[in-house]
């Protein structure tokens, strides 16, 4: 999903760290009602990480009582998308007739292939009582060869991922493999995503073997081959390397990477293509009403005009 449409170049710099290829310091949007995303990719001099083309940080905002996230059904063509939550709680429904609701901790991947529509809100019960709301919205790219599967939805709850913990490490394994552990979830590409904390002096490994990996520091602070490094930003890594981050305060990590696609994707709006023809194709789709509907909305957020 994109929460707004976007793929405005956000800040970046290069620090003396051999190791990193670029550091990506997220540009903070305001969505309304004081709910802020803070978005890392794509970037002017860097689109993708491995399959990830879209990085987001939802919040962390507090909703008053009677508010809350409402957005309405919207399209997408050529990815999937991954939300993962570290609080609050979102009610999916998708044109394919999956409707649950997201809570933290469990991994949520809706590939959307050919096409696929849907909305995401505020449960009612959430809404009345008022919740935080915290969390990473991202898009994975689909090899070229996949970019029309049928679109689908996997859910996991988070007692079916693996954890780790060792000290003051705790880690959340929730696609791919790390730490020796590896995720139920089925991907079309090789891709890796973890979430890591860490307690104040302890420290992780990031693998050396995805081809292309980062780490997203949401919040803390953590060092890497001594320099300093405080949430929010992107740190991209040069392949090879091997990488040690340790925390200097209480941390909270996403480790994230894996190959690289076959080459760069066209981004407009909700619509990722390798062709694109195509996704000039999905915006007459979604603008003379040939996507599926979602069951239960009535309403949708119109084609943008630019």
């Amino acid at each position: 999903m994109s929460w707004m449409p976007s793929n405005d170049p956000v800040l970046g710099d290069k620090r003396s760290c051999d190791a990193l290829e670029l550091i990506i310091v997220p540009r903070v949007r305001d969505l309304g009602d004081g709910f802020a995303v803070r978005r890392a990719l794509p970037h002017g001099r860097r689109q993708m990480v491995g399959p990830f083309i879209f990085f987001d940080q939802m919040g962390p905002v507090q909703f008053v009582t009677g508010q809350g996230l409402d957005v309405r059904p919207h399209p997408h063509i050529g990815l999937a998308t991954v939300t993962y939550l570290f609080d609050g709680r979102v009610m999916h429904r998708d044109s394919e007739g999956n409707a649950l609701e997201i809570v933290p901790g469990a991994m949520n991947l809706m590939t959307a292939g050919r096409g696929i529509a849907h909305s995401e809100r505020t449960p009612g019960h959430a809404r009345a009582a008022g919740q935080k709301m915290f969390g990473i919205q991202s898009w994975i790219a689909l090899p070229e060869t996949h970019e029309e599967t049928d679109p689908s939805f996997q859910h996991f709850d988070a007692a079916d991922l693996p954890v780790v913990e060792d000290g003051g490490v705790w880690a959340r394994v929730i696609a791919g493999s790390a730490f020796g552990r590896t995720a139920p979830v089925g991907m079309l590409s090789p891709w890796l995503y973890a979430e890591v904390r860490l307690a104040a002096g302890a420290s992780a490994p990031l693998d050396p073997n995805p081809e292309e990996r980062a780490i997203y520091v949401v919040e803390g602070e953590v060092e890497i081959a001594g320099e300093a490094f405080e949430g929010p930003r992107l740190l991209v890594f040069r392949p090879g390397d091997r990488i040690t981050v340790k925390a200097t305060r209480p941390a909270r990590l996403m480790f994230l990477g894996g190959a690289p696609l076959e080459g760069p994707r066209y981004i407009w709006w909700n619509f990722v293509s390798s062709r694109r023809e195509r996704i000039e194709q999905a915006k007459e789709d979604w603008k003379t009403g040939r996507f599926a509907p979602v069951p239960g909305e009535t309403e949708f957020i119109p084609l943008p005009e630019a």
